[in-house]
């Protein structure tokens, strides 16, 4: 699956323009961002796309050298599944 990027949102939008998928991630400084929202539409569940969509937050954040927190629970989640993202994790929100 393919998502579109905008500054601090990767997302999906289906064929008639409507989200089916989304995750968020305001800077709360020059180097941290928080995950704040994941969501994926019910006609996608069970699909992996919200595994999908942090692993694209984790290769946005390697690429600008930044670092998440998360306030999300999903993504704090991942994380604590993920020991291979560590590096882009954070409990501060200033780094």
């Amino acid at each position: 699956m393919n998502f579109s990027m905008e500054s601090n949102r990767i997302y999906k939008l289906d064929e008639s323009g409507r989200l089916i998928a989304e995750v968020t991630f305001p800077s709360v400084s020059t180097k941290v961002v928080n995950i704040n929202h994941t969501f994926v539409d019910e006609s996608l569940k069970g699909q992996g796309i919200a595994d999908k969509l942090m692993k694209a937050v984790v290769y946005e954040l390697r690429e600008t050298g930044k670092k998440a927190r998360t306030t999300c629970p999903y993504a704090t989640k991942w994380f604590e599944r993920h020991p291979e993202a560590q590096d882009v994790y954070t409990t501060s929100f200033l780094e």
